[in-house]
Formats: C-alpha cells, structure tokens, sequence
C-alpha cells in the first residue's frame, strides 16, 4: 500500500548518467550521432501538437516512428509532418505501427524518446513499458483514470529515477512562467500563511464526432472518448485536472487528509455523449480548518471562468489563466511580461536537459495531482466524504487491462453514477 509520505514529494531537475541498456541520450555526452529519435504514441490533436513541438524544441529532433489504433489518425499526422519538416521526418511503413499493440512495437523500437498521447485509461500500462524499456517519456495528463492504474505509474516514476530517465508531464500550467514566479512568491511567504485556495474551470462542452456507417460501439467511443469514464475517468480527471493541479502546486504537493464532492450531469442528454458528468464541485480538507475548492464544469452557453485565488494573512493571489497573474498585499506584484507558450516550454525544457546530460522528473506531482481527482470523482459519484486512506486502498478499475483491448470486445457500459446509489470500491 502506498502511504502519504510516499505521495508527499516534491520533484525537480536532478543530475544523471545513463543505466545499463538505456537510451544513449540518458548521458548524451556518450552519444557521437546528435540526433534524437522520437517517437509519438497516439496521432490525434494533441498528440500531432506535441510532436510538432518536440521537433520546434531541438534541430536534433527527428520523428522516425508513429503508433495509434486508427489509420486515418496516423497518416493525417504523417502528411501534416512531412509538409513541415521534411528530412527530419523519418517514419516509414515499417515504423508505422497500427492497433492496440501499436504502442508496445513503438516503444521496443530505436527509440530515444516516446511521446504518450493515447487516452489516459491506456496511460499507465504505455508509461510502464516506456521506461522499462529505457526510454525518455513526454505523457500528457492525467496519468491513470484509477487508482491500481496510479499505483502502476508510481511504480513507473520510481523505476525512472533510479535509471535517470526524464518525464515531463501534460501539467502545463507548471510551465508557464508568469505562474512559475507567481508561485515562487508565494512560497517565498508574498501572502504569509496560507488560509484558502479556490480554482474554477467553467466552460462548454467538449467536440463530438457523430457517429459513421461502420462504426462498432468500441470505434464509436474511441473517436469520442473523453465522454466515457472508461477511457477519460471523466471531465474533472481529464479536463479540470489542471486547476487542481495548480491548487496543490500551491500547497507544496501536500496532500488532504478527506474529501467530501458533489456532481452531476444538467445539461447533457442521458442517452447520449456518454456517461460522464457534466459538473463537479469539491472540498479538499487538509485539517486544521485548511481547506481548498475545486468547481469545474462543462456546459454550453453559460459563463466561462479559468481562475486561481489564493487567500494568505498578508495577502491574497488572484490569477486568470492566460490572462493576468497578481499579488495583492504587504507583497505586491503584477506580471508585466509577454505570456510564454507553456505547451512548448515543456519540451524545449525536456530536450535542453537530455541534451546537458540533465533529467527532469515531474513523477511526484503528476501521481499526486491525478490522485487529486480521481478522489474528487469518487467522492462525487458516490455522495460520501472519502479519506485517504480509502483512496489509497481503492480497488475500483473502470475498464479492462490495456492487453485485453480487441475490436470485438464490448465497449464502456458503465452507467451515469447517482449518488446515493453508486458504490465506492
């Protein structure tokens, strides 16, 4: 069982040299060819976004493999490459890898760094192998949708430190630099004690593809997956995560000793996108009367709101994502400069640290923030105040092993939680 000292950890830029069998460019002095070979896992948006700015972050980046289940993904990501970039896209048919075991012909390959990008339910068991296999990992966020699946990246952050290989995690919001100085204030005591942290997350729904002549369910979902508990773990561990993950950079990583949510689904048709709720809102207690909110929704046609507030006894932060960064108090401050991209920040950081023989580890935090709110979830599905321990012993697995994935096997049919009614596991 993972206990509360194992989660409380901070991460941060550590010094390394290469393990046994690993990636060359675990000590890239030891490396003649400069050159850095990635691969990308998942060729949806996001993942063609990452790629295009893993090969924006370094000239020595080249693509030379792409995985996913669909081959209109994949070769939409291959043209939109080779358009832009040429000869440093190197992928050919036979690193051009299709189906569920797509990720695992991918990751076994020359490879020096994977770029994970699938839906979150196939997270853990992608990551696991990557760094078993000695590998360099950008994966987006959350980490896992459960908690034996965060128990399995845990394990994974642990194995990648003591292999020295680098993780940069989908937690962008920790990339940016107005954020990144307004937290160093606050943690150098701008605001004194802290007595409250509120996040909001409002905004519309999410793209929804219709459904094509055919198409099984399992495809259907798949194209729109983050409707299905299944394979996002729902809007507040998919989508919302990152305000929370913004609350506890706040609070150092520390974690709450209970949590007590509630949610539901207003405004979407039960018979239709999927079985997620369409709002949550969540009190995170961290004892001593301490206590954080979290409010995240997605409805169409209401009020949009992306803020951070932070109350301290000699001050308070007021925070508008991508908008506006402020401390208010005996410590004022504003920020005055032009916003960085904090998506491209992330791998221009990943590939200067490979390249300097350096790793950066952001393990603690992503295992701690997903933590945060599959936690929230269970305490909203299910009506009930949930400590820390019982998450941490939770059982409760929302889909099939990620070996176990077939086109003829049965898609997500969980149902739309009620509290009251739904059993935390």
């Amino acid at each position: 069982m993972i206990n509360r000292r194992d989660f409380i950890r901070n991460s941060g830029i550590v010094l390394g040299t290469a393990a046994v069998g690993q990636s060359a460019f675990a000590n890239p002095t030891a490396n003649k060819a400069k050159t850095i070979r990635v691969g990308l896992v998942g060729c949806g948006g996001r993942g063609t976004g990452a790629v295009f700015q893993a090969l924006d972050a370094d000239p020595d980046v080249h693509v030379v493999a792409l995985a996913d289940v669909f081959q209109d993904n994949l070769s939409n990501a291959l043209s939109a490459l080779n358009a832009k970039y040429g000869d440093r896209i190197e992928v050919t048919e036979k690193t051009s890898y299709l189906g569920f075991d797509a990720y695992e012909k991918l990751i076994k390959s020359d490879v020096d760094v994977v770029l994970l990008c699938t839906p979150p339910n196939f997270r853990p068991t992608h990551l696991s192998l990557a760094i078993k296999e000695g590998k360099h990992v950008f994966c987006e966020k959350p980490v896992a949708i459960d908690i034996p699946g965060l128990h399995q990246v845990e394990e994974a952050v642990k194995l990648a430190k003591q292999k020295n290989l680098s993780i940069v995690s989908g937690f962008c919001f920790r990339y940016s630099f107005p954020n990144r100085e307004l937290i160093s204030r606050i943690h150098g005591g701008a605001l004194g004690d802290i007595k409250a942290v509120s996040t909001f997350r409002h905004g519309g729904e999410l793209s929804y593809r219709e459904r094509q002549p055919g198409w099984s369910d399992l495809e259907y979902q798949l194209r729109n997956w983050f409707y299905y508990q299944r394979y996002s773990g729902d809007m507040i561990v998919e989508q919302t995560i990152h305000s929370i993950d913004y609350m506890s950079w706040v609070l150092n990583n520390e974690l709450p000793v209970k949590v007590t949510a509630t949610g539901g689904r207003q405004s979407r048709p039960w018979n239709k996108y999927g079985n997620v709720y369409d709002h949550f809102t969540v009190e995170y207690e961290y004892g001593n009367g301490f206590r954080g909110f979290h409010f995240g929704r997605q409805q169409n046609g209401t009020t949009s709101r992306n803020t951070v507030e932070v109350m301290g006894t000699k001050g308070y932060a007021n925070v508008a994502i991508n908008s506006s960064y402020e401390l208010f108090g005996e410590q004022p401050w504003k920020n005055e400069q032009r916003l960085n991209n904090m998506y491209q920040t992330q791998h221009d950081e990943l590939f200067k640290a490979l390249k300097e023989g350096r790793t950066v580890n952001d393990g603690d935090f992503m295992v701690n923030s997903t933590l945060l709110a599959i936690w929230g979830r269970a305490s909203a599905y299910s009506g009930k105040t949930i400590t820390l321990d019982e998450i941490l012993n939770s059982k409760e697995q929302l889909g099939p092993s990620v070996d176990n994935y077939e086109w003829n096997m049965k898609a997500d049919e969980l149902p739309i939680a009620r509290p009251g009614s739904y059993k935390f596991v």
